[in-house]
């Protein structure tokens, strides 16, 4: 019998890992779907310098829903370690893998160096980072690129399609058709189900057969605020802030948010609804993954974009006239002699790293400035703190008070909230076999209660947990 083994993103929404046994001769063929980085303090490190020991080498094939860190954050680091075969992923996603993980290790290296230095102080010896950029390199030379609805022969008679997700540029739904025990199994991975109300993206294709369907449950206790309601909350943060005389901070996620968020400025600014006089990007990351976004305009939604093109006569360059690119560490740095009357997008989005903690270090004490939360924070991270009204925080080394006003606009999530989950997973004919993955375990336990009531039986992974397919 082929079986799947739950390696990661198992009571944490973070570390996406599932290995496929597949039956095979003399030894079952191997098979890795997401290699996904932990993310949210001391903890997540350790389970990321964790080596892969011989599943490295023995593995054939991997298998990637899209290109977030925490489903793809650790691709170099297997092929550091020795695997060298292919990486099946969409086209759009191996685009954007080439601008994430080329980021992930410069961020890696610049920490591990500053990490070095306090450990020479302190005599210990020095440690290295989890890859560098050699190492993605390689990892992008493995990777193999396919179009929505294309099957893909995979080692051991495993058929693979890619459906749209609708979660940010290239995300899919993952369909393994596999052969166990003489029969063929059909196992579906919802990876990260957008959120119809979300903008740009396209809605997540829904599944009808499967025998074994593991879902996502990061938002699996609660369903978002309806999109209009969060946009007025949103304008009105704006206008406080205007009155206020502060910035108006915005931790993003380099893909997807950043974007959907500069799609809202655009409009209120068209609208003549946007105080603000300047707008920044500042996030090379994001600069890049947006630019990408402009090139792949036939992805997204064609009515979203036609709004867009209406308000800005046809002209990409007046979506947002006040907007600036900030890609040099002396522009970033400029920003911070900016007292008020800015609003300022950067990552990380947890404000675990990236220069939104140099923007947090500069603004936090100020009672005039905004912090607006648009993306799900973590446990264990800086994010996370904030939006659990922590009065002090440790940044950059220093103790700071939380003056700044801090709004959590729930409503901006790209991914799909406990109703679009119950919807998605009610789909499916003939009662599939469901796992939760991919949610802390409130969110998973009241997702599970949840799809009981309308008659879908759920189980919670666990760790190392294994099932016969």
């Amino acid at each position: 019998m082929s079986s799947l083994t739950f390696l990661g993103a198992v009571g944490e929404v973070t570390g996406s890992r599932y290995l496929l046994e597949v039956d095979g001769e003399p030894r079952p063929h191997r098979l890795l779907l997401e290699c996904g980085l932990h993310q949210g303090g001391r903890e997540a490190e350790g389970a990321n310098a964790v080596p892969f020991g011989r599943l490295a080498e023995e593995l054939e094939s991997v298998v990637l829903s899209h290109g977030h860190l925490d489903h793809a954050g650790l691709l170099p680091k297997l092929v550091r370690e020795g695997y060298r075969g292919p990486i099946h992923c969409t086209a759009d996603t191996a685009e954007l893998l080439e601008i994430m993980l080329v980021d992930a290790a410069f961020v890696m290296a610049k920490d591990v160096e500053w990490e070095n230095r306090w450990r020479a102080r302190a005599g210990k010896s020095a440690i290295e980072p989890l890859y560098d950029e050699d190492d993605v390199a390689r990892t992008l030379a493995q990777c193999e690129p396919h179009r929505y609805g294309q099957p893909v022969a995979l080692p051991g008679g495993v058929t693979l399609v890619f459906r749209d997700a609708g979660h940010i540029l290239g995300s899919a739904v993952v369909e393994l058709s596999i052969p166990s025990g003489g029969q063929r199994r059909r196992l579906v991975f919802s990876g990260d189900l957008g959120n119809p109300d979300s903008v740009l993206m396209k809605d997540p294709e829904k599944v009808h057969d499967a025998d074994v369907v593991l879902m996502e449950s990061t938002y699996g206790d609660r369903d978002h605020r309806p999109l209009d309601d969060t946009l007025e909350e949103f304008r009105r943060v704006l206008e406080e802030a205007h009155v206020d005389g502060g910035n108006v901070l915005i931790p993003a996620f380099a893909v997807g948010r950043t974007q959907e968020i500069l799609y809202h400025l655009s409009v209120l600014y068209h609208k003549g609804r946007l105080p603000q006089q300047l707008v920044f990007l500042d996030s090379p990351m994001a600069i890049r993954v947006t630019e990408l976004y402009g090139r792949k305009r036939k992805a997204l939604d064609p009515e979203d974009l036609k709004v867009l093109n209406v308000a800005a006569h046809g002209d990409p360059d007046q979506y947002l006239p006040n907007l600036r690119l900030t890609r040099d560490v002396e522009e970033s740095m400029a920003i911070n002699r900016i007292h008020g009357g800015a609003i300022i997008i950067a990552g990380s989005g947890m404000c675990t790293g990236g220069r939104i903690v140099h923007h947090l270090r500069y603004n936090l004490e100020r009672e005039s400035t905004h912090l607006v939360i648009v993306g799900f924070q973590a446990e264990g991270t800086l994010g996370r703190q904030l939006v659990e009204g922590a009065e002090r925080v440790r940044v950059l080394g220093e103790d700071l008070a939380v003056k700044a006003r801090v709004h959590t606009l729930g409503g901006f999530s790209a991914h799909a909230g406990q109703q679009e989950l119950i919807g998605w997973a009610g789909a499916f004919h003939d009662r599939p076999r469901f796992f939760l993955v991919h949610g802390e375990p409130g969110a998973q336990r009241a997702l599970q209660a949840a799809l009981a009531e309308a008659g879908i039986e759920a189980e919670i992974a666990t760790y190392r947990q294994r099932i016969e397919l």
